[in-house]
């Protein structure tokens, strides 16, 4: 397993695994949307690569407003999360996750969030397993004016 920052080297695979976590999204708008990482100093993306074949990403942030459940500012924050299914269940997640805490305390943070859908009970069990505690849950809406 060999872990890449994001670069104009891999941003073509790095996208690939963004559109395959979020389907609906279009890959020239996921691709754009990783270059203006490549010069932002609060965000990063971290890739892991399997000799030749890319199976695992981690986008982070640091957010500076309000995180729900949080208690300090800035906060680094899991923007996506993606593990190509049959490398699932290897200790790749967890190895992002432990860079995602180093990267945070370089960047002096003191709390690691994330989020994911009500429904997305694998997601909800993988972030338990890994230390992190459930602060809330929501339901969004939207009407059209």
């Amino acid at each position: 397993m060999i872990i890449e920052t994001i670069s104009w080297s891999n941003i073509t695979p790095l996208t690939q695994l963004m559109v395959e976590l979020w389907p609906d999204c279009l890959f020239d708008e996921e691709y754009e949307n990783c270059k203006t990482i490549l010069n932002k100093e609060n965000e990063t993306c971290l890739l892991v690569r399997d000799q030749e074949n890319y199976i695992a990403y981690i986008n982070l942030s640091i957010r500076f407003d309000y995180v729900e459940g949080s208690d300090t500012s800035p906060v680094a924050y899991i923007e996506g999360m993606y593990v190509k299914e049959n490398y699932r269940h290897f200790g790749v997640g967890k190895r992002l996750i432990q860079l995602a805490e180093d990267w945070g305390k370089q960047k002096g943070c003191k709390q690691l969030a994330s989020d994911t859908e009500l429904t997305n009970e694998a997601s909800i069990d993988f972030h338990k397993k890994n230390g992190f505690l459930e602060v809330n849950r929501i339901v969004c809406f939207l009407k059209e004016l």
